[in-house]
């Protein structure tokens, strides 16, 4: 009876483990690598793909002659030095070996015409980028062996990357090859693929407008994002300097690291002026709730173009001569960007008031992006601000932001009040098209309310019509925007004549489908904000105009 019962445990209950186990023993693998997931735009057009490469391995122990086989691989192959392999193959220390990855046809056909034994190849697949750089700080790029390295590539990694199959030798106990069966093969499973937000075209306007900006004013760097503030989906998003995806610079980690930074998501700064929007967004929330610190819609501030806060005068950009920013209400404020009027909302509303807002339009903490790293920006904590520091924060300074923080606040301030969160994917799906997910805008929250975010939105209009941002103004269609001119700092000073010129701006004003956030660091030449960024966001809305065939106002 033991016996009995013996035998049936073996080949019932531990025959699938014992199987394993006599398949491992009798058996030598090829990898057989499965198909990345292709990465589209919103249309299907592909921005990460595949093209057909081989890899070529040794198996060590079923090599007749290592001296012709090194010989032969180092004419083959460049970058292949023959002694050292002709070392690892004698070692033995290493059942096998890879030669290389990613060679093409017509190198593997040469490699069949020498006929070495012991040296094998199996289907492998490269990973290619139709637009080169573009979108290069966004999607990222795969290691040697096709696994995600940075951006979308790593984020996606586990989706996008599939599992590898093979093709099973019998061998004899040493690991030489038998040869008298057939292979066995185990199908790969490829990777899912992923449709992105980011449109295409969109990307390819935004691409030729950094290249403009870049050659015009050589900054340290320049980079613009376009989302959709009805929905937190990003449409297009380009950087300068760059590199080509299809040739990353590896050799050169330094450059590396910093060319596929992605700034957007993963790097601070001080916004100046841009973050005018949400003390304004404030008061007209506060205002229209009946909060009787907060000033009226008509109330006109004091002239003066500086205020004592703490004992420290607090300066406009400008000295308010002959007249200058005389007569202001919020809407002139924000017209002329003046600092003294800010800092009187600030401090009538208080910081906890104030940080209220500052939490609601997401500073302070991540977005919740799609992508590795990103950043949480740096606000003075509410129980340690000053009121010189709140008087600052008014007006952007003293608080660093991420880029993509500021304009999904923007685009919450001004689509109604509600802050989307933003995002780069809106689908995985398989090889064949079968729905795995689909990813839907999320609303975090409320900020204000639709009445104060149409109010605050007609007021940036006037401030591209007639305003500080004119230079985004596009006859016949209603633009809306804020221009951001904010001091660099270096050993804890201010950098003399070393700023980020940034604008922000939407359209239409009325029902906002684009909104566009254009940075600019260190430009040579450029002056402000104004005239540097707010011209290259004026491009882009251009470009899409055209692109999509929208009819402005009749």
């Amino acid at each position: 009876m033991f016996i009995i019962s013996r035998v049936f445990y073996i080949q019932i209950v531990s025959g699938k483990e014992l199987q394993s186990l006599a398949i491992d023993q009798w058996t030598r693998e090829l990898p057989v690598s499965a198909k990345r997931g292709v990465i589209y735009d919103r249309n299907n057009v592909p921005l990460a793909e595949n093209k057909q490469s081989y890899a070529v391995y040794i198996r060590t122990r079923c090599v007749a002659d290592p001296r012709a086989v090194a010989d032969s691989l180092s004419q083959i192959f460049d970058g292949i030095e023959a002694d050292a392999l002709y070392d690892k193959i004698i070692a033995g220390t290493s059942s096998e070996i890879t030669v290389k990855r990613n060679v093409n046809k017509e190198t593997v056909d040469k490699l069949a015409d020498y006929d070495l034994q012991g040296v094998y190849y199996s289907s492998d697949n490269s990973r290619y980028y139709p637009f080169g750089s573009s979108l290069c700080q966004v999607l990222g790029y795969v290691s040697s062996d096709g696994r995600g390295q940075s951006g979308l590539e790593l984020y996606y990694d586990e989706f996008l990357r599939g599992y590898d199959g093979e093709i099973l030798y019998e061998s004899d106990l040493i690991g030489k090859d038998i040869g008298k069966t057939a292979a066995r093969y185990i199908a790969a499973t490829d990777g899912l693929s992923v449709k992105l937000t980011i449109d295409a075209e969109i990307q390819r306007i935004c691409d030729a407008v950094m290249y403009k900006a870049y050659n015009e004013y050589t900054p340290k760097s320049c980079a613009v994002v376009v989302l959709d503030p009805s929905s937190g989906q990003i449409l297009a998003m380009s950087e300068l300097p760059s590199y080509d995806l299809n040739a990353v610079p590896r050799e050169d980690r330094k450059f590396l690291d910093s060319a596929s930074r992605n700034s957007f998501i993963v790097d601070s700064y001080e916004p100046g002026s841009t973050f005018k929007i949400l003390t304004a967004a404030a008061n007209i929330e506060e205002y229209l709730q009946g909060n009787k610190k907060a000033f009226s819609l008509n109330y006109v501030f004091n002239p003066s173009n500086y205020r004592i806060v703490d004992g420290k005068k607090i300066k406009c950009w400008t000295t308010h001569a002959n007249g200058k920013h005389a007569n202001e209400n919020l809407a002139a404020a924000l017209n002329n960007s003046c600092n003294p009027c800010f800092v009187d909302i600030a401090l009538s509303l208080g910081k906890e008031k104030m940080y209220d807002y500052i939490e609601a339009f997401g500073y302070g903490k991540t977005t919740g992006i799609d992508f590795n790293g990103e950043a949480l920006g740096m606000v003075v904590p509410e129980s340690s601000v000053t009121g010189g520091d709140l008087a600052r924060i008014s007006f952007g300074q003293t608080i660093a932001v991420t880029p993509i923080q500021l304009a999904a606040a923007t685009a919450a301030a001004v689509n109604g009040g509600l802050y989307y969160e933003p995002y780069f994917v809106s689908e995985i799906s398989d090889k064949t098209g079968k729905i795995a997910q689909i990813i839907n805008p999320k609303v975090k929250n409320r900020v204000i309310s639709e009445k104060a975010s149409r109010i605050l939105a007609g007021y940036l209009e006037d401030v591209v019509k007639s305003g500080s941002g004119k230079q985004a103004y596009i006859e016949g269609y209603r633009v809306g925007g804020k221009t951001g001119t904010a001091q660099k700092y270096e050993n804890g000073r201010i950098a003399v004549g070393k700023n980020i010129m940034s604008f922000v701006g939407f359209f239409p004003s009325s029902d906002p489908k684009y909104l566009a956030l254009a940075i600019v660091d260190e430009p040579i030449g450029g002056l402000y904000g104004s005239t540097v960024a707010a011209p290259i966001v004026k491009d882009v809305f251009d470009g899409i105009i055209k692109s999509k065939e929208i009819k402005g106002i009749k």
